[in-house]
């Protein structure tokens, strides 16, 4: 079943609820906060409903239920506990066009009530169909923890200036990008607050080509760096707040991901052998979505020009027409290197840097052994048993001594360094995704001695 998710104005309009009893209060709670003018028709009522119609807030009509009660009303809710009651209530709806709601009977529901987390005009809310109703408050729960208090009035501050924005600048992407740059930007009613002093700039002041937001019906190919959001381009942050669409690598982090606002989000990754998407579908998604009139952002892990198959989406995106963008990103290979740290280059012992996957890390070519030594080896995805490898160097010559360093999640909070020898390297405890294998003479200087080779003497 496919819901539409919208937020009714009800103020003014009048509804009916049928049924007094607890399911009915609960329903109460809500719909009086929306203004609707309310009648409650059932022969008996809690003690809690006859107080709120004594005051005025609702209409009881202490008798059972006629069909004619309908006749007038915007939305109807059955919360009886007679279902034959509540089926004849939903009937008679659809019978005069009525959206109605029959308390925990699916079948017999036009619309749903969802769990509502609310802070002041920020309504978030939760439904499942009415298939799992407490997995709905669950999450209600959650996200109520997760939300500043004072969110309510910051937004309130934010729609005033907001509106401010329209009448003071013309429609354009300029006021556009305003309105997106004031959105992260903390609002108070104070007329010296900055934002506001902001937004009451000429657009001439604040145009500038370099703060563009994302443009419709482009796609960016972004990459999304190691991990750290710290540690993402300034335009690769701009571009991500801006989205009106990502898709996204499996290792792009929530932390990352969180800094849309607003953009439909959707996981493309292939990981660990698993492809649950093709990359013939992510091809046709990025050019749906551009084709529809969408900003695009192809969010990649590490940089999206090493390993990322920027080179097959180019040219679906070139075939198609359709206009792309390329941002580059911090590769894995750099974070692994600072996590470490060891420079990748040194001009006595590493004059190169060779990148390969765990897949094609071996050498095929017939370069004597001094000058495969003098580079920096980096492995993306060396994969967990790393004999194969280690043998397939150690057969091309390099010595069993050459330093080698092991690092998961660079650049991440819980990243993880392992340092040891090309002869050690079989015996390493494999690390956990994502990971990478460094080796080369120039890593040795990043560790004291003594403690290079205990690490290897241990893994022996």
């Amino acid at each position: 079943m496919s819901l539409l998710p919208i937020f009714l104005k009800l103020e003014g309009r009048r509804g009916l609820l049928v049924g007094a009893g607890a399911v009915a209060l609960d329903k109460i709670a809500s719909l009086l906060k929306t203004g609707l003018g309310l009648r409650v028709v059932a022969p008996q009522a809690r003690q809690e409903i006859r107080a709120l119609a004594a005051e005025g807030a609702l209409q009881w009509i202490p008798r059972a239920f006629e069909t004619a009660d309908l006749d007038g009303n915007f939305i109807v809710i059955a919360a009886t506990d007679v279902p034959e009651v509540n089926a004849a209530v939903y009937r008679g709806c659809v019978e005069r066009g009525i959206a109605c709601n029959s308390v925990d009977d699916i079948p017999n529901c036009d619309f749903f009530f969802g769990s509502v987390v609310s802070r002041g005009e920020l309504q978030i809310a939760i439904s499942t169909t009415g298939e799992g109703p407490a997995v709905a408050q669950r999450l209600r729960r959650e996200i109520d923890e997760q939300l500043a208090e004072n969110l309510g009035e910051w937004l309130r501050n934010l729609g005033e200036l907001r509106r401010e924005v329209l009448e003071l600048h013309p429609r354009g992407e300029e006021r556009k990008a305003l309105l997106h740059q004031l959105a992260q930007l903390p609002v108070c009613a104070a007329e010296t607050c900055p934002s506001r002093v902001l937004a009451h700039k000429p657009l001439a002041h604040q145009a500038n080509a370099k703060q563009a937001p994302a443009k419709p019906g482009t796609v960016y190919l972004v990459g999304a760096g190691p991990g750290d959001p710290d540690l993402l381009t300034v335009k690769a942050t701009r571009l991500v707040e801006s989205a009106g669409v990502i898709l996204h690598d499996d290792l792009v982090p929530q932390a990352i991901l969180s800094l849309a606002p607003s953009a439909e989000i959707v996981n493309v990754g292939k990981r660990c052998g698993t492809k649950s998407i093709t990359q013939e579908e992510i091809n046709a998604l990025m050019v749906e979505h551009a084709q529809a009139g969408l900003s695009v952002v192809r969010l990649k892990s590490g940089d999206p020009l090493l390993f990322g198959r920027a080179a097959e989406e180019m040219s679906a995106l070139r075939d198609a027409g359709v206009p792309f963008e390329v941002v580059p990103g911090i590769t894995s290979a750099l974070a692994a290197a600072a996590a470490i740290p060891a420079s990748l280059t040194d001009r006595h012992c590493a004059s190169n840097v060779i990148f390969s996957t765990g897949h094609h890390a071996q050498s095929h070519n017939d370069a004597a052994l001094p000058a495969k030594e003098d580079a920096t080896r980096v492995v993306y995805m060396p994969g967990r048993d790393l004999t194969l490898l280690a043998e397939e160097w150690k057969g091309e010559g390099l010595p069993a001594e050459l330093p080698c360093v092991l690092v998961c999640c660079a650049g991440q909070p819980d990243q993880e360094v392992i340092s040891t020898t090309l002869g050690a390297l079989p015996a390493s405890k494999p690390l956990r995704a994502p990971s990478l294998l460094l080796a080369g003479w120039a890593l040795g200087k990043a560790f004291v001695l003594k403690d290079l080779w205990s690490v290897s003497l241990a893994a022996d």
